[in-house]
């Protein structure tokens, strides 16, 4: 989540989910913060003299990926730093022609997103570039990783609109297989955790498709709404039998994938003579988000829980039940947090 535009004033640039949703971080106006995202505690913060506009992490690990952002940026924004948080200092910096629009990191491959082009590294002290993908234009940085141990795959937008290329990095004499995920522009990407499920978004934002990553095949297509939403976040959980998806309509809505049955679908499902619309299947659970702010969302440790991270710098634990009926259990300002605080 890119807030380099945000209103708020409270110096967040960007908030990211680690690989199991168990972390994350933020890039401010004047260093980075790392907090545990359930129960929510803060565990690391860094302050610079400058902006770091994207962090990403890997697991829990000592290393992160930064790229400065912001007022004044701590780091040039066509560098990407790996930040070795025991040594506290970069250890390796990979500099391009470009703006970096975002890092991916995986145990054994840094990647690296430009506005045209995506670039492979070993994760090693001494980079050496592997791969070089095309991409359409790609402000948004749109790229995900498997981090799956095994399991290597690599997804982002190709050329053709609406088109996603996945590519084993384990196996790049394979070729790669394309995706016709939707009519426009994509708008978000993601993996579940086992890299065997892609689900995605356009920029329309009304429908989330779910496509089988050996196959390429369309599993599942869940509608949000309908009307054009700007889908900022969708996230698997662990066994990938549900997703939770936000947008700026400031809503969360949390779809079955694996037991479609319990999404909920027009009474007018079954006549054939209806548009597609009508056999639509919705989300069986939404909340909505205090003063529609924009956030990311992910399931928290409880099965029936969703966490939501706000640019305005609040945190809501949701829980909710078979039926869909959801209450808040937890609100607090994170960003106000210290690292001897604790929430439950």
């Amino acid at each position: 989540m890119n807030l380099n535009n945000s209103t708020y004033g409270n110096g967040l640039l960007h908030a990211a989910f680690n690989q199991d949703h168990g972390c994350f971080a933020c890039g401010m106006e004047s260093g980075f913060r790392v907090y545990n995202t359930d129960p929510l505690r803060e565990k690391e913060r860094q302050d610079f003299d400058g902006g770091i506009g994207h962090v990403e992490m890997l697991f829990r690990c000592n290393y992160l990926a930064l790229i400065g952002g912001g007022r004044l940026p701590h780091y040039p924004t066509n560098k990407a730093m790996i930040w070795d948080d025991l040594k506290k200092k970069p250890v390796i910096e990979l500099e391009f022609s470009s703006e970096v629009r975002a890092v991916r990191l995986r145990r054994d491959r840094i990647v690296v997103v430009l506005d045209t082009m995506i670039k492979v590294y070993t994760f090693t002290q001494n980079p050496q570039q592997l791969h070089v993908f095309d991409t359409c234009f790609n402000k948004k940085g749109l790229c995900v990783l498997c981090p799956n141990s095994n399991n290597s795959l690599l997804a982002f937008p190709c050329r053709r609109a609406g088109v996603v290329q996945i590519i084993d990095l384990a196996n790049t004499e394979k070729a790669p297989l394309e995706v016709t995920a939707h009519e426009g522009s994509l708008n978000c990407l993601t993996f579940n955790h086992q890299g065997t499920r892609l689900a995605t978004a356009s920029e329309k934002g009304t429908l989330i498709r779910i496509f089988d990553t050996s196959s390429g095949a369309q599993l599942q297509e869940l509608r949000r709404g309908s009307g054009s939403a700007a889908i900022y976040c969708i996230s698997f959980n662990q066994d990938s039998s549900l997703i939770c998806v936000s947008s700026d309509h400031g809503t969360v809505h949390v779809f079955a994938v694996e037991d479609a049955a319990k999404n909920k679908q027009s009474s007018l499902a079954s006549a054939t003579f209806l548009p597609k619309y009508f056999s639509s299947k919705w989300s069986f659970c939404k909340f909505q988000v205090p003063n529609n702010a924009q956030c990311i969302c992910a399931f928290g440790a409880d099965a029936n829980s969703v966490i939501a991270i706000c640019a305005d710098g609040s945190y809501y634990k949701f829980v909710f039940n078979q039926k869909g009926e959801c209450t808040r259990d937890v609100y607090t300002q994170f960003l106000e947090m210290t690292d001897d605080d604790a929430r439950s």
